[in-house]
Protein backbone atom coordinates (compact mmCIF):
# COMPACT_ATOMS: atom_id res chain seq x y z
CA UNK A 1 0.00 0.00 0.00
CA UNK A 2 1.76 3.34 -0.58
CA UNK A 3 0.85 5.98 1.38
CA UNK A 4 0.39 9.64 0.25
CA UNK A 5 2.79 12.28 1.74
CA UNK A 6 1.39 16.02 1.60
CA UNK A 7 4.24 18.85 1.30
CA UNK A 8 4.13 20.85 4.83
CA UNK A 9 2.07 24.37 4.44
CA UNK A 10 6.48 26.17 4.80
CA UNK A 11 7.32 24.04 1.82
CA UNK A 12 7.20 25.16 -1.65
CA UNK A 13 4.88 23.06 -4.12
CA UNK A 14 6.58 23.66 -7.18
CA UNK A 15 10.80 23.35 -7.82
CA UNK A 16 13.33 21.30 -7.48
CA UNK A 17 15.34 23.57 -5.21
CA UNK A 18 16.31 23.35 -1.75
CA UNK A 19 12.87 23.73 0.92
CA UNK A 20 13.10 26.20 3.08
CA UNK A 21 10.71 27.75 5.34
CA UNK A 22 8.11 30.89 4.22
CA UNK A 23 8.55 33.62 6.32
CA UNK A 24 4.93 35.02 7.39
CA UNK A 25 4.65 38.71 5.62
CA UNK A 26 5.25 41.50 8.19
CA UNK A 27 2.49 42.57 10.02
CA UNK A 28 2.25 46.61 10.49
CA UNK A 29 2.42 48.16 14.19
CA UNK A 30 -1.33 48.37 14.93
CA UNK A 31 -2.85 50.71 17.63
CA UNK A 32 -3.37 48.38 20.27
CA UNK A 33 0.44 47.56 20.08
CA UNK A 34 1.23 51.38 19.74
CA UNK A 35 -1.13 52.08 22.75
CA UNK A 36 0.30 49.48 24.95
CA UNK A 37 3.89 51.24 23.97
CA UNK A 38 2.55 54.54 25.25
CA UNK A 39 0.50 53.08 28.60
CA UNK A 40 3.15 53.52 30.79
CA UNK A 41 4.52 57.23 30.08
CA UNK A 42 1.49 58.21 29.22
CA UNK A 43 -0.11 57.28 32.42
CA UNK A 44 2.80 58.70 34.25
CA UNK A 45 2.90 61.97 32.29
CA UNK A 46 -0.36 63.06 33.37
CA UNK A 47 -1.07 61.29 36.62
CA UNK A 48 2.44 61.66 38.29
CA UNK A 49 5.20 63.78 36.43
CA UNK A 50 3.11 66.77 35.47
CA UNK A 51 1.40 66.92 39.14
CA UNK A 52 4.96 66.36 40.71
CA UNK A 53 5.94 68.95 38.36
CA UNK A 54 2.92 71.51 39.07
CA UNK A 55 3.77 70.70 43.13
CA UNK A 56 7.53 72.14 43.04
CA UNK A 57 7.01 75.26 41.46
CA UNK A 58 8.01 78.39 43.52
CA UNK A 59 4.74 79.78 45.44
CA UNK A 60 2.92 80.86 48.63
CA UNK A 61 -0.15 78.24 48.57
CA UNK A 62 -0.62 76.28 52.10
CA UNK A 63 -0.77 72.48 51.56
CA UNK A 64 -4.14 72.01 53.27
CA UNK A 65 -7.03 69.82 52.48
CA UNK A 66 -7.98 71.54 49.73
CA UNK A 67 -4.12 71.64 48.39
CA UNK A 68 -4.46 67.51 48.95
CA UNK A 69 -8.14 67.53 47.46
CA UNK A 70 -6.44 69.04 44.19
CA UNK A 71 -3.72 66.62 43.99
CA UNK A 72 -6.33 63.83 44.19
CA UNK A 73 -8.66 65.31 41.38
CA UNK A 74 -5.75 66.12 39.13
CA UNK A 75 -4.59 62.38 39.30
CA UNK A 76 -7.58 61.26 39.24
CA UNK A 77 -8.85 62.89 35.96
CA UNK A 78 -5.10 62.33 34.67
CA UNK A 79 -5.79 58.76 34.67
CA UNK A 80 -9.50 58.98 33.41
CA UNK A 81 -7.50 60.50 30.21
CA UNK A 82 -5.10 58.29 29.97
CA UNK A 83 -7.85 55.73 29.89
CA UNK A 84 -9.83 57.33 26.94
CA UNK A 85 -6.74 58.32 24.81
CA UNK A 86 -5.14 54.49 25.39
CA UNK A 87 -8.87 52.77 25.09
CA UNK A 88 -8.99 50.88 21.61
CA UNK A 89 -12.69 52.42 21.24
CA UNK A 90 -13.00 55.62 20.35
CA UNK A 91 -14.56 57.84 22.81
CA UNK A 92 -15.54 61.66 21.55
CA UNK A 93 -17.80 62.76 24.48
CA UNK A 94 -15.85 61.46 27.53
CA UNK A 95 -12.61 62.10 26.47
CA UNK A 96 -13.42 65.37 25.66
CA UNK A 97 -15.02 65.13 29.10
CA UNK A 98 -12.25 64.04 30.52
CA UNK A 99 -9.63 66.14 28.69
CA UNK A 100 -11.71 69.56 29.92
CA UNK A 101 -11.80 68.68 34.03
CA UNK A 102 -7.92 67.48 33.74
CA UNK A 103 -7.34 70.85 32.24
CA UNK A 104 -10.13 73.06 33.98
CA UNK A 105 -10.62 71.48 36.99
CA UNK A 106 -7.27 69.47 37.79
CA UNK A 107 -4.01 71.02 36.14
CA UNK A 108 -4.61 74.50 36.35
CA UNK A 109 -6.53 75.01 39.63
CA UNK A 110 -3.40 72.62 41.26
CA UNK A 111 -1.08 75.17 40.43
CA UNK A 112 -3.61 78.11 41.53
CA UNK A 113 -3.04 76.35 44.91
CA UNK A 114 0.62 76.18 44.86
CA UNK A 115 1.54 79.13 43.49
CA UNK A 116 -1.32 80.79 45.66
CA UNK A 117 -3.17 82.86 42.94
CA UNK A 118 -6.04 82.68 41.25
CA UNK A 119 -7.98 84.37 37.88
CA UNK A 120 -11.02 85.39 40.46
CA UNK A 121 -10.49 86.11 44.20
CA UNK A 122 -11.79 83.38 46.71
CA UNK A 123 -15.18 85.89 49.16
CA UNK A 124 -16.16 83.13 51.04
CA UNK A 125 -14.20 81.05 54.02
CA UNK A 126 -11.57 78.44 52.78
CA UNK A 127 -14.13 76.04 53.38
CA UNK A 128 -16.14 76.68 50.85
CA UNK A 129 -13.50 75.78 48.73
CA UNK A 130 -12.66 72.58 49.99
CA UNK A 131 -16.07 71.81 49.51
CA UNK A 132 -16.05 73.00 46.09
CA UNK A 133 -12.92 70.75 45.23
CA UNK A 134 -14.92 67.51 47.07
CA UNK A 135 -18.01 68.68 44.93
CA UNK A 136 -16.11 68.09 41.63
CA UNK A 137 -14.65 64.59 42.19
CA UNK A 138 -18.27 63.79 43.97
CA UNK A 139 -19.56 64.56 39.96
CA UNK A 140 -16.91 63.27 38.19
CA UNK A 141 -17.45 59.48 40.12
CA UNK A 142 -21.26 61.00 39.35
CA UNK A 143 -20.29 60.77 35.65
CA UNK A 144 -18.50 57.34 35.48
CA UNK A 145 -20.95 55.62 37.58
CA UNK A 146 -23.79 56.82 34.52
CA UNK A 147 -21.34 55.71 31.97
CA UNK A 148 -20.98 52.56 33.55
CA UNK A 149 -25.16 52.15 33.75
CA UNK A 150 -24.50 52.75 29.92
CA UNK A 151 -22.29 50.24 28.87
CA UNK A 152 -24.24 47.43 30.21
CA UNK A 153 -27.37 48.26 28.14
CA UNK A 154 -26.99 46.47 25.18
CA UNK A 155 -27.53 49.05 21.94
CA UNK A 156 -30.75 48.10 19.69
CA UNK A 157 -30.40 47.70 16.41
CA UNK A 158 -32.97 50.01 14.63
CA UNK A 159 -34.37 49.20 11.81
CA UNK A 160 -34.71 50.60 8.32
CA UNK A 161 -37.64 49.65 6.66
CA UNK A 162 -39.99 52.20 5.13
CA UNK A 163 -42.01 53.74 7.66
CA UNK A 164 -40.03 52.21 10.44
CA UNK A 165 -37.70 54.32 12.42
CA UNK A 166 -34.28 53.95 10.99
CA UNK A 167 -31.37 56.11 11.64
CA UNK A 168 -31.80 59.09 11.35
CA UNK A 169 -29.80 60.42 7.80
CA UNK A 170 -29.80 63.75 5.87
CA UNK A 171 -32.42 64.59 3.20
CA UNK A 172 -30.62 65.49 0.01
CA UNK A 173 -33.11 68.11 -0.88
CA UNK A 174 -33.30 69.64 3.10
CA UNK A 175 -29.40 69.75 2.66
CA UNK A 176 -29.73 71.96 0.40
CA UNK A 177 -31.99 74.24 2.11
CA UNK A 178 -29.84 73.92 5.23
CA UNK A 179 -26.80 74.94 2.41
CA UNK A 180 -29.59 78.25 1.36
CA UNK A 181 -30.00 79.15 4.77
CA UNK A 182 -26.29 79.26 5.61
CA UNK A 183 -25.40 81.50 3.04
CA UNK A 184 -28.34 83.63 3.36
CA UNK A 185 -27.68 84.29 7.16
CA UNK A 186 -23.65 84.70 7.22
CA UNK A 187 -24.53 87.21 4.47
CA UNK A 188 -26.54 88.96 6.15
CA UNK A 189 -24.34 88.73 9.19
CA UNK A 190 -21.22 90.38 6.99
CA UNK A 191 -23.63 92.80 5.39
CA UNK A 192 -24.88 93.98 8.83
CA UNK A 193 -21.70 94.50 10.84
CA UNK A 194 -20.14 96.25 7.51
CA UNK A 195 -18.56 93.48 5.52
CA UNK A 196 -15.95 90.89 5.82
CA UNK A 197 -13.17 93.34 6.63
CA UNK A 198 -14.24 93.39 10.34
CA UNK A 199 -14.07 89.90 10.77
CA UNK A 200 -10.25 89.99 10.62
CA UNK A 201 -9.81 92.68 13.21
CA UNK A 202 -10.89 92.07 16.31
CA UNK A 203 -13.90 90.68 18.59
CA UNK A 204 -13.54 93.91 20.31
CA UNK A 205 -14.60 95.65 16.80
CA UNK A 206 -16.95 92.43 16.13
CA UNK A 207 -18.95 93.72 19.34
CA UNK A 208 -19.04 97.75 18.34
CA UNK A 209 -20.22 96.88 15.44
CA UNK A 210 -22.92 94.53 16.66
CA UNK A 211 -24.09 97.15 18.81
CA UNK A 212 -23.93 99.81 16.27
CA UNK A 213 -26.06 97.43 13.82
CA UNK A 214 -29.40 98.20 16.49
CA UNK A 215 -30.22 94.16 17.04
CA UNK A 216 -29.81 94.55 20.50
CA UNK A 217 -31.93 96.95 22.59
CA UNK A 218 -31.73 97.56 26.36
CA UNK A 219 -30.80 95.02 28.41
CA UNK A 220 -31.28 92.34 26.19
CA UNK A 221 -28.64 90.39 24.08
CA UNK A 222 -31.18 88.24 22.29
CA UNK A 223 -31.05 90.04 19.07
CA UNK A 224 -27.66 90.02 19.04
CA UNK A 225 -27.46 86.33 20.15
CA UNK A 226 -29.85 85.63 17.40
CA UNK A 227 -27.43 87.43 14.33
CA UNK A 228 -24.49 85.78 15.49
CA UNK A 229 -25.64 82.39 15.94
CA UNK A 230 -27.41 82.48 12.87
CA UNK A 231 -24.63 84.10 11.08
CA UNK A 232 -21.85 80.96 12.19
CA UNK A 233 -23.55 77.66 13.10
CA UNK A 234 -25.39 76.83 10.19
CA UNK A 235 -22.45 77.49 8.38
CA UNK A 236 -20.58 75.53 9.96
CA UNK A 237 -23.28 73.07 10.22
CA UNK A 238 -23.53 72.52 6.15
CA UNK A 239 -19.33 72.36 5.85
CA UNK A 240 -19.66 69.29 8.22
CA UNK A 241 -22.32 67.48 6.36
CA UNK A 242 -20.01 68.17 3.04
CA UNK A 243 -17.20 67.09 4.28
CA UNK A 244 -18.26 63.81 5.52
CA UNK A 245 -20.10 63.75 2.03
CA UNK A 246 -16.36 64.30 0.76
CA UNK A 247 -14.87 61.97 2.86
CA UNK A 248 -17.16 58.62 2.85
CA UNK A 249 -18.38 59.33 -1.16
CA UNK A 250 -16.34 58.43 -4.03
CA UNK A 251 -19.44 59.77 -6.41
CA UNK A 252 -19.40 62.88 -4.29
CA UNK A 253 -15.89 63.40 -4.61
CA UNK A 254 -16.06 62.98 -7.97
CA UNK A 255 -19.12 65.55 -8.20
CA UNK A 256 -17.51 68.72 -9.26
CA UNK A 257 -21.09 70.59 -7.88
CA UNK A 258 -20.19 69.44 -4.60
CA UNK A 259 -16.98 70.47 -4.57
CA UNK A 260 -17.63 73.84 -5.49
CA UNK A 261 -20.37 74.11 -2.58
CA UNK A 262 -18.05 72.59 0.21
CA UNK A 263 -15.28 75.17 -1.04
CA UNK A 264 -17.45 77.63 -0.79
CA UNK A 265 -18.67 76.99 2.52
CA UNK A 266 -15.27 76.76 3.75
CA UNK A 267 -14.37 79.99 2.22
CA UNK A 268 -17.65 81.64 3.76
CA UNK A 269 -16.32 80.00 7.70
CA UNK A 270 -13.43 81.17 6.79
CA UNK A 271 -14.68 84.75 7.43
CA UNK A 272 -17.57 84.06 10.09
CA UNK A 273 -16.17 81.33 11.93
CA UNK A 274 -12.43 82.87 11.90
CA UNK A 275 -10.04 82.61 15.24
CA UNK A 276 -9.90 86.36 15.05
CA UNK A 277 -13.18 87.68 15.31
CA UNK A 278 -14.70 84.85 17.54
CA UNK A 279 -13.91 83.24 21.07
CA UNK A 280 -11.99 80.45 21.45
CA UNK A 281 -13.77 78.38 22.88
CA UNK A 282 -15.92 78.38 19.75
CA UNK A 283 -13.53 78.31 17.42
CA UNK A 284 -12.31 75.30 19.59
CA UNK A 285 -15.45 73.65 18.92
CA UNK A 286 -15.15 74.44 14.82
CA UNK A 287 -11.67 72.82 14.83
CA UNK A 288 -12.65 69.74 17.09
CA UNK A 289 -15.80 68.83 15.21
CA UNK A 290 -14.29 69.29 11.73
CA UNK A 291 -11.26 67.25 12.70
CA UNK A 292 -13.55 64.22 14.02
CA UNK A 293 -16.12 64.30 11.01
CA UNK A 294 -13.28 64.44 8.40
CA UNK A 295 -11.50 61.61 10.25
CA UNK A 296 -14.19 59.53 11.56
CA UNK A 297 -12.55 56.47 12.22
CA UNK A 298 -8.92 57.57 12.54
CA UNK A 299 -7.47 56.32 15.97
CA UNK A 300 -4.38 58.71 15.51
CA UNK A 301 -6.82 61.85 14.89
CA UNK A 302 -8.96 60.60 17.83
CA UNK A 303 -5.68 60.24 20.33
CA UNK A 304 -3.83 63.06 18.91
CA UNK A 305 -6.90 65.73 19.64
CA UNK A 306 -6.86 64.34 23.07
CA UNK A 307 -3.24 64.47 23.92
CA UNK A 308 -2.39 67.71 21.79
CA UNK A 309 -5.40 69.16 23.53
CA UNK A 310 -3.77 69.05 26.93
CA UNK A 311 -0.66 71.00 25.72
CA UNK A 312 -2.31 73.34 23.83
CA UNK A 313 -4.27 74.06 26.91
CA UNK A 314 -1.89 74.62 29.09
CA UNK A 315 0.73 76.11 26.72
CA UNK A 316 -1.32 78.19 24.11
CA UNK A 317 -4.44 78.73 24.98
CA UNK A 318 -3.55 81.53 27.95
CA UNK A 319 -1.90 83.20 24.77
CA UNK A 320 -4.47 83.08 22.30
CA UNK A 321 -6.74 86.03 23.31
CA UNK A 322 -4.31 88.07 21.19
CA UNK A 323 -7.54 89.46 19.18
CA UNK A 324 -9.88 90.06 22.05
CA UNK A 325 -8.96 93.66 21.94
CA UNK A 326 -7.46 95.85 19.15
CA UNK A 327 -4.02 97.15 19.47
CA UNK A 328 -4.63 99.93 22.44
CA UNK A 329 -6.21 97.30 24.08
CA UNK A 330 -4.15 94.00 24.08
CA UNK A 331 -2.13 93.61 27.45
CA UNK A 332 0.60 90.31 26.87
CA UNK A 333 0.85 87.78 29.66
CA UNK A 334 4.04 88.39 31.33
CA UNK A 335 5.27 85.74 32.89
CA UNK A 336 8.42 83.52 34.09
CA UNK A 337 6.71 80.34 34.17
CA UNK A 338 4.09 78.20 32.01
CA UNK A 339 2.36 77.31 34.88
CA UNK A 340 1.81 80.98 35.92
CA UNK A 341 -0.83 81.89 33.52
CA UNK A 342 -2.85 78.74 34.24
CA UNK A 343 -3.21 80.48 37.86
CA UNK A 344 -3.80 84.45 36.41
CA UNK A 345 -5.82 84.06 33.16
CA UNK A 346 -8.80 82.07 32.25
CA UNK A 347 -9.68 79.51 34.88
CA UNK A 348 -11.58 80.18 36.84
CA UNK A 349 -13.90 77.23 37.26
CA UNK A 350 -13.28 75.99 40.42
CA UNK A 351 -12.90 79.07 42.44
CA UNK A 352 -16.03 80.51 40.91
CA UNK A 353 -17.73 76.93 42.44
CA UNK A 354 -16.51 77.76 45.48
CA UNK A 355 -17.96 81.48 45.48
CA UNK A 356 -21.09 79.95 44.41
CA UNK A 357 -21.55 77.73 46.95
CA UNK A 358 -20.62 80.75 49.43
CA UNK A 359 -23.89 82.98 47.65
CA UNK A 360 -26.25 79.71 47.64
CA UNK A 361 -25.57 79.66 51.58
CA UNK A 362 -26.77 83.32 51.44
CA UNK A 363 -29.64 83.19 49.69
CA UNK A 364 -30.46 79.31 48.90
CA UNK A 365 -30.82 77.11 46.49
CA UNK A 366 -33.09 78.48 43.39
CA UNK A 367 -34.83 75.20 42.51
CA UNK A 368 -34.60 75.42 38.81
CA UNK A 369 -35.11 79.31 38.03
CA UNK A 370 -32.44 79.22 36.51
CA UNK A 371 -32.27 76.49 34.65
CA UNK A 372 -35.82 77.58 33.51
CA UNK A 373 -33.62 81.35 32.32
CA UNK A 374 -31.31 78.85 30.16
CA UNK A 375 -33.98 77.09 28.76
CA UNK A 376 -36.00 80.08 28.06
CA UNK A 377 -33.09 81.76 26.73
CA UNK A 378 -34.96 83.19 23.64
CA UNK A 379 -37.55 85.33 25.62
CA UNK A 380 -36.78 88.80 25.57
CA UNK A 381 -36.24 90.50 28.78
CA UNK A 382 -39.05 93.32 27.77
CA UNK A 383 -41.59 90.16 28.02
CA UNK A 384 -39.93 88.38 31.31
CA UNK A 385 -38.84 91.19 33.43
CA UNK A 386 -38.37 88.58 35.76
CA UNK A 387 -35.99 86.63 33.54
CA UNK A 388 -32.80 84.97 35.71
CA UNK A 389 -29.48 86.48 34.14
CA UNK A 390 -26.19 84.48 33.89
CA UNK A 391 -24.94 82.26 36.65
CA UNK A 392 -21.86 83.75 36.51
CA UNK A 393 -23.10 87.28 36.42
CA UNK A 394 -25.35 87.03 39.14
CA UNK A 395 -22.20 85.67 41.76
CA UNK A 396 -20.05 88.26 40.26
CA UNK A 397 -22.61 91.15 41.39
CA UNK A 398 -23.08 89.66 44.69
CA UNK A 399 -19.10 89.40 44.59
CA UNK A 400 -18.61 93.21 43.54
CA UNK A 401 -17.01 92.53 40.85
CA UNK A 402 -16.54 94.96 37.86
CA UNK A 403 -16.35 92.61 35.49
CA UNK A 404 -19.00 89.91 35.52
CA UNK A 405 -18.14 87.83 32.54
CA UNK A 406 -17.44 85.15 34.76
CA UNK A 407 -17.61 81.39 34.11
CA UNK A 408 -19.94 79.13 35.87
CA UNK A 409 -19.62 75.91 35.53
CA UNK A 410 -21.73 72.79 35.37
CA UNK A 411 -21.00 71.68 38.71
CA UNK A 412 -22.17 75.50 39.74
CA UNK A 413 -25.19 75.33 37.70
CA UNK A 414 -26.50 71.66 39.27
CA UNK A 415 -25.52 73.06 42.30
CA UNK A 416 -27.36 76.17 42.48
CA UNK A 417 -30.36 74.70 41.27
CA UNK A 418 -30.96 71.22 42.98
CA UNK A 419 -28.14 70.93 45.67
CA UNK A 420 -25.93 67.88 45.97
CA UNK A 421 -28.87 65.79 44.93
CA UNK A 422 -29.27 67.27 41.73
CA UNK A 423 -25.83 67.76 41.13
CA UNK A 424 -24.97 63.56 41.37
CA UNK A 425 -28.25 62.85 39.23
CA UNK A 426 -27.09 65.27 36.63
CA UNK A 427 -23.97 64.07 36.30
CA UNK A 428 -24.69 60.35 36.09
CA UNK A 429 -27.32 61.30 33.84
CA UNK A 430 -24.45 63.37 31.57
CA UNK A 431 -22.21 60.12 31.72
CA UNK A 432 -24.79 57.36 30.75
CA UNK A 433 -26.12 60.31 27.72
CA UNK A 434 -22.03 60.66 26.73
CA UNK A 435 -21.36 56.76 26.98
CA UNK A 436 -24.31 55.73 24.74
CA UNK A 437 -23.94 58.98 22.32
CA UNK A 438 -20.13 57.68 21.72
CA UNK A 439 -21.48 54.11 20.83
CA UNK A 440 -23.85 55.05 18.56
CA UNK A 441 -21.66 57.16 17.05
CA UNK A 442 -19.08 54.23 16.47
CA UNK A 443 -21.73 52.09 14.90
CA UNK A 444 -22.55 55.35 12.78
CA UNK A 445 -19.23 55.60 11.10
CA UNK A 446 -18.34 52.09 10.63
CA UNK A 447 -19.40 50.00 7.18
CA UNK A 448 -22.61 48.96 8.15
CA UNK A 449 -23.90 52.51 9.36
CA UNK A 450 -26.12 54.80 7.75
CA UNK A 451 -23.75 56.28 5.37
CA UNK A 452 -22.31 59.61 4.00
CA UNK A 453 -25.66 61.23 5.48
CA UNK A 454 -25.80 60.22 8.82
CA UNK A 455 -27.03 62.75 11.28
CA UNK A 456 -25.28 61.48 14.11
CA UNK A 457 -21.80 61.13 12.71
CA UNK A 458 -22.26 64.82 12.51
CA UNK A 459 -24.04 65.49 15.86
CA UNK A 460 -21.46 63.64 17.87
CA UNK A 461 -18.54 65.56 16.55
CA UNK A 462 -20.24 68.79 17.11
CA UNK A 463 -21.09 68.05 20.59
CA UNK A 464 -17.63 66.77 21.45
CA UNK A 465 -16.47 70.39 20.48
CA UNK A 466 -19.47 72.46 22.06
CA UNK A 467 -18.87 70.39 25.51
CA UNK A 468 -15.92 72.76 26.66
CA UNK A 469 -18.85 75.71 26.40
CA UNK A 470 -20.93 73.45 27.94
CA UNK A 471 -18.89 72.43 30.85
CA UNK A 472 -17.32 75.63 31.33
CA UNK A 473 -20.89 77.88 31.24
CA UNK A 474 -22.60 80.26 31.88
CA UNK A 475 -25.71 77.95 30.53
CA UNK A 476 -27.39 80.69 29.80
CA UNK A 477 -24.66 81.81 27.33
CA UNK A 478 -24.43 78.36 25.65
CA UNK A 479 -27.44 77.18 24.91
CA UNK A 480 -28.38 79.88 22.09
CA UNK A 481 -26.13 78.46 19.25
CA UNK A 482 -27.06 74.87 20.63
CA UNK A 483 -30.50 75.78 19.70
CA UNK A 484 -29.84 76.93 16.67
CA UNK A 485 -27.77 74.04 16.01
CA UNK A 486 -30.53 72.09 17.16
CA UNK A 487 -33.18 73.97 14.49
CA UNK A 488 -30.91 73.60 11.79
CA UNK A 489 -30.64 69.45 12.55
CA UNK A 490 -34.26 69.03 12.63
CA UNK A 491 -34.52 70.85 9.14
CA UNK A 492 -32.39 68.21 7.27
CA UNK A 493 -33.27 65.22 9.28
CA UNK A 494 -35.18 61.98 7.77
CA UNK A 495 -36.09 59.50 10.00
CA UNK A 496 -38.34 57.52 7.00
CA UNK A 497 -36.96 55.03 4.44
CA UNK A 498 -34.04 53.25 3.82
CA UNK A 499 -30.75 55.14 4.14
CA UNK A 500 -28.70 56.18 1.33
CA UNK A 501 -25.46 55.46 0.78
CA UNK A 502 -22.94 56.84 -1.72
CA UNK A 503 -19.88 55.57 -1.37
CA UNK A 504 -19.86 53.51 -4.33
Amino acid sequence: MTSVHQAPPSAPVRGDGPRHPVEPPARPMSWAMLSRAMAVPLILGLVCFLPALIAAQPGTGSRDTAYWLQLVLTCYAGARLSTMILSTRRRLLQGVFWMFVYIAMGVAPFAQAVIGQTPTPVVGPRSDLVTAIALILVGCAAFDLGALLASRRPLRRRTTARGGGGPATAHPVRLRLLVLLAFAASGYYVLKLGGPGVFFSSRQEISASVAESGVASGESNVGSAFLKGFGTVPALLALLFYTRRLVTSRRARRSPSTVLVWIALAGVNLVVNNPISNARYWFLTVLVSLLFTAFPSSAAMYRSVLAMGVVGALVLFPYADRFRYDDSGYRPVQSSSVFEPLATKDYDQTVMFANTISWVDTRGHTYGRQLAGSAFFFVPRAVWSGKPEDTGVRVGQWMGMNMTNLSAPMWTELWVDFGAPGLIGGFALIGYATARTDRRYARAVSRDGPGPGSVLAITAPLIAGYTFILLRGPLLQAVGKLAIAALCLALVTSLTGRSRRRSQ
